[in-house]
Parts: C-alpha cells; structure tokens; sequence
C-alpha cells in the first residue's frame, strides 16, 4: 500500500492497467483523447506488478485493473471513472489536480 501511495503521490494522474485488459485500454483511450499525459504502470510488465496488483485489491479495487489515481487520490476502475465522465464530473476533476489545463 505504502507502495502505491509512493507511484502516485507526484503524478495528476495514474493508471495501473494490464496490455491484454481491453477495459484498460478504453480507459486509457478515454484519458489520452481528453489530451491528459497519464502516468501508466502496466503490471503484467514491471517489477513486483504482482505484488502492486495486490495491494490494489486490498485497496478495494476489484477487478484490480484498470485502476486510476487522480491528484493522489483512489478514484476506483472502469465503472467510477465512466460515472464521473458521465455526469461530467470526471474533466473539472483532471483540471484541479493539474492533469488537464484546457
């Protein structure tokens, strides 16, 4: 947990997604066409990915990817991150973590 605390306590924006996970990929999608720079960690590829995976389902994240950190802060998977997008809370979110300047 300390951990994850440490990836995304510097970046306005964190993803932990897996390269075979298409739901990830959406997010991720969804993020770079808002024009964000997301800090990404793919776990199926860095050291201890299992290890953070985890930790990210002790946090409560489940499935444990895709993940997302906004300003430091667990925003949770696919379903939180579409419900702020949808009732557009998700941009005015980005803009004050410094994620997104437009």
């Amino acid at each position: 947990m300390e951990k994850i605390s440490k990836m995304v306590a510097e970046k306005p924006l964190v993803i932990f997604s897996k390269n075979n996970c298409c739901i990830s990929h959406s997010i991720k999608s969804l993020f770079c066409n808002f024009g964000v720079n997301s800090t990404i960690y793919e776990l199926d590829e860095i050291p201890k990915g299992r290890e953070i995976e985890q930790a990210l389902l002790r946090l409560g994240c489940n499935p444990t990817v895709p993940a997302v950190f906004i300003g430091g802060e667990f925003v949770g998977g696919a379903n939180e991150v579409m419900d702020l997008h949808l009732s557009s809370s998700l941009k005015p979110m980005l803009k004050r973590a410094g994620a997104l300047w437009l």
